[in-house]
């Protein structure tokens, strides 16, 4: 292996600190001024003071990482809100009904009823603005979707996204905070006022291309599935795509087919290679080749909508190209690290990003851990060495991605190894005939049997990607894995990689700590899910209540038509708190938990005593007398879960702010858990 630059990979560590301290502690930024100031004049004075020296000094070094932590520090606080004078939170009043001016930056996946753009808000009434927001628009008919760089003139109130109510539940609005958007719109298409074509961009340009390719691509004899498949292998557009049949993708551990990154980068960067290597025999053609492929790949990049981990290949493709022209020596993960860097110096927030994480590591076990698996079994015939390199890149990927595979998706894929050996070698094949269907699509009909072959194709790989996703005994669903088990997981499988690349005392102690700190998490996490807890959760229309006893769970429920433990949101709090046995009841009207007594009242608005009650359970919206109540019953506390109509919870809330009684809702504060 060439040469590593150790200083790019611990840059990139303490650029990466930078923004988790950012993100995680935000409130040290007024502190940071003065160190940051106090960081860059000493790297300034050391610098001049050891210009000469060839090798710096320690304190040069320190100081450096600590520039680099701040730098992503401050980099990362200066995207927010607060630190942009002009961003429309500090102007414009949320629930407010006003009149903005927007311009359409990206799209979104849209849900049964909604259209999604991601829009930057250009004006508040008179003021000029700036920042992102969520525009959700009512789906009609009658109305033709907006586009990216289209301006449009809305009159709505702004809202805040809607927050995880459950525990274990997908948090949407920090998803959405990791695009940079804090606020949202719902409206109905008629809240647009006016619609007019704004100033181009590469981003919409290349947006217009995708979508004159997709309306060209369905006049062609390919069928509605195989062509879903088709956008998403060369376009990156998988909103299309069936969900069921997405499910089966993912059940079958080949869901990384459907989402264009390094995999699809890296056969469009060797497929260029070979069909410009001729350029290379004409003066200054080696630059010349190289310039032609990084624009290609760019362009390839845009059109594929410019997601965080195909910016990521083709930036690491293009640092690589660039340096094989150039002919210097370099190293994949010296490439890789250089444009991890580079793009978080750029957009921070992407470090947040899924895509961004698990692109990242599978790349880096690939190019750190297969080649040591590859050398494990030295084959001498060609066929077997290309499968056994098919074998060690895979198992080197999942290495890297399995914990957090695990802690996003909570389930693992027995049989991925058997879907990449078959599906990897014939991808190029598919990836480079979908281009080619592309391309002539757009200077003429495809013929038909060429669309009809190449739709065959897709149809043998949803075929084989629904027989393994039917082996229902080896996909592994329901996994627990906590935030803590993903670090410790990571540390074990990096100091053991360290300890069988080469034995040393140094190792097999690190080797040895990490497998110590792994099971103390491990018991960490058990002991930590035997305690008990009692919790009211929030869904719409109905009332759920949980007593978790270590392992077990009853679930009280005033729905009997339904196994609600496998529902939604029941299902994932199973899941996250490692309940292995359920059973289920009709929700008593009476019980008690840690000595404290909670009274549940339903629709009838009966409950026939008179003892004091800790905590009452307003349920299916009672018409009752709250104070006549209170003063029966004395509670210390009152709930009022996801069954209530909103006008009466408001009603309520007035009544016990009046009599300074703490009233819980599970619609704004989320699931009330008693532990």
């Amino acid at each position: 292996m060439k040469f590593v630059n150790v200083a790019i990979v611990k840059f990139s560590v303490f650029l990466t600190l930078g923004i988790l301290l950012a993100h995680f502690l935000p409130h040290f930024s007024l502190y940071l001024i003065g160190l940051s100031l106090f960081f860059f004049g000493m790297l300034a004075i050391l610098w001049w003071r050891g210009r000469r020296q060839l090798i710096p000094s320690v304190l040069f070094g320190i100081t450096t990482y600590g520039c680099f932590l701040l730098i992503g520090y401050v980099n990362y606080q200066l995207r927010q809100p607060n630190a942009q004078p002009r961003h429309y939170a500090h102007v414009a009043p949320v629930d407010t009904i006003a009149l903005y001016t927007l311009k359409v930056t990206g799209l979104l996946k849209p849900d049964r009823y909604n259209d999604k753009y991601i829009a930057e808000i250009l004006g508040y009434d008179t003021l000029q603005t700036s920042g992102k927001v969520l525009v959700s628009i009512k789906k009609d008919s009658t109305a033709s979707k907006l586009t990216i760089d289209e301006l449009f003139l809305l009159r709505a109130a702004l809202s805040d996204p809607p927050k995880s109510l459950n525990p274990f539940q997908f948090d949407y609005a920090a998803y959405l905070r990791t695009l940079m958007v804090h606020h949202q719109f719902r409206v109905p298409s008629e809240a647009i006022v006016k619609r007019s074509h704004g100033a181009w961009t590469i981003r919409g340009r290349a947006e217009s291309i995708r979508s004159h390719i997709i309306a060209k691509l369905k006049k062609t004899s390919i069928g509605a599935e195989e062509r879903s498949i088709l956008q998403a292998l060369v376009l990156g557009e998988r909103n299309e795509i069936d969900p069921v049949r997405y499910k089966a993708y993912a059940a079958a551990g080949a869901i990384h087919i459907l989402a264009v990154s390094g995999l699809h980068v890296g056969i469009l960067f060797l497929l260029l290679s070979q069909l410009l290597f001729p350029l290379c025999r004409l003066p200054h053609g080696a630059l010349v080749r190289s310039l032609l492929i990084v624009m290609l790949l760019w362009g390839f990049a845009m059109i594929a909508g410019a997601s965080p981990s195909v910016v990521r290949a083709v930036s690491m493709f293009s640092f690589f190209t660039f340096a094989q022209a150039s002919r210097r020596p370099t190293n994949s993960i010296n490439t890789l690290f250089l444009s991890y860097l580079v793009l978080l110096l750029i957009e921070p927030v992407w470090l947040f990003h899924v895509g961004f994480q698990l692109s990242y590591l599978a790349v880096f076990f690939i190019l750190w851990v297969q080649p040591f698996l590859f050398k494990l079994v030295p084959f001498k015939k060609l066929i077997f060495k290309k499968l056994w390199g098919i074998i060690t890149v895979t198992l080197s990927a999942q290495l890297g991605i399995l914990p957090l595979s695990l802690y996003y998706f909570h389930q693992f894929p027995g049989l991925f190894l058997l879907t990449n050996i078959v599906i990897l070698p014939f991808l190029a094949l598919l990836l480079a005939g979908g281009i080619i269907v592309v391309i002539w699509t757009l200077l003429d009909e495809v013929p038909i049997p060429v669309a009809e072959g190449y739709a065959l194709a897709i149809k043998l790989l949803n075929d084989f990607v629904d027989w393994i996703a039917g082996k229902e005994t080896l996909l592994f669903r329901d996994i627990p894995f906590s935030e803590a088990q993903v670090v410790a997981t990571y540390v074990l499988i990096v100091v053991m990689a360290l300890l069988l690349k080469k034995w040393n005392g140094k190792r097999l102690l690190g080797g040895l700590t990490g497998i110590l700190f792994f099971v103390c998490i491990l018991f960490w996490e058990k002991e930590r899910a035997t305690k008990q807890q009692l919790i009211i959760f929030h869904k719409n229309r109905h009332s759920l209540i949980a007593h978790k006893n270590a392992s077990e769970m009853l679930l009280f429920t005033d729905d009997t038509s339904q196994i609600v433990s496998k529902t939604f949101p029941v299902s994932s709090y199973r899941t996250g708190s490692r309940i292995r046995t359920t059973s289920e009841a009709i929700l008593p009207k009476l019980f008690a938990f840690r000595s404290k007594k909670i009274l549940v009242i339903d629709s009838l608005g009966v409950y026939g005593i008179k003892d004091n009650i800790d905590i009452v359970l307003l349920t299916q919206s009672p018409k009752l007398h709250l104070d006549r109540l209170i003063d029966t019953l004395r509670p210390s506390l009152i709930i009022a879960d996801g069954s209530n109509y909103t006008s009466y919870v408001n009603r309520w809330k007035m009544t016990c702010k009046k009599r300074k009684l703490p009233f819980y809702h599970t619609g704004a504060s989320g699931a009330f858990i008693l532990e």
